[in-house]
């Protein structure tokens, strides 16, 4: 997995459900800093994002015992799908915090060892909550990559090297999500450790 292509080389490209899934995971804990990982593949020059898993939205968020559970058993799952990690999402706590702080630089770093072409995607709350007067298609998310320098930067919204949706409704289908409060339904990989029962691929989410 590991070449030397890096993240300043790369397009991005999430599909419609690993994206609701994220911005469902934050609005599930609107008073808590929430995190997850992306899952994908790298195709050519394009970073693949297929899928995403919810992993905290509790003082765990930056422990790394929980967090290496949780890696090792989500690369487990998909590896036998061809799919790894190649990325990680963060939710700041407060509504106007947009800096990638200390807790998402450290994990994206973990991440980036392993694939260097890694996504950070950090909510941006003012266009999500710009979304319901303006039809806008482009992902309500901040890019950032990490080239040889180590340091991650944000990626412009209209550059090359952007992160698009997939599919161009997916905005239209995220705001139908949220006016049926279908976040309540978001199970994370911190219910999940505390009770196992509860599905950490929220696999009935889009049925």
């Amino acid at each position: 997995m590991n070449n030397n292509n890096n993240g300043g080389d790369c397009k991005y490209t999430i599909h419609q459900n690993a994206y609701i899934k994220l911005i469902l995971h934050a609005l599930n804990h609107k008073t808590s800093a929430v995190n997850g990982v992306l899952i994908g593949r790298l195709s050519g020059e394009v970073v693949e994002i297929t899928e995403s898993v919810p992993l905290f939205h509790s003082s765990q968020i930056g422990l790394l015992p929980p967090l290496e559970i949780a890696l090792i058993t989500i690369e487990e799952y998909y590896s036998s799908q061809g799919l790894s990690i190649v990325g990680y999402f963060h939710a700041n706590e407060r509504f106007d915090d947009l800096e990638l702080g200390t807790v998402a630089r450290n994990i994206a770093d973990h991440i980036y060892r392993y694939f260097p072409q890694a996504a950070v995607l950090l909510l941006d709350n003012k266009k999500l909550g710009a979304l319901r007067n303006k039809k806008d298609t482009a992902p309500v998310v901040q890019l950032y990559t990490r080239d040889s320098s180590k340091i991650w930067k944000q990626v412009e919204s209209n550059g090359p090297n952007r992160l698009t949706t997939k599919e161009p409704s997916a905005n239209i289908v995220l705001l139908d999500f949220i006016s049926s409060d279908k976040w309540n339904s978001i199970v994370d990989f911190d219910d999940h450790l505390d009770d196992i029962s509860k599905d950490w691929l929220n696999s009935g989410l889009f049925k």
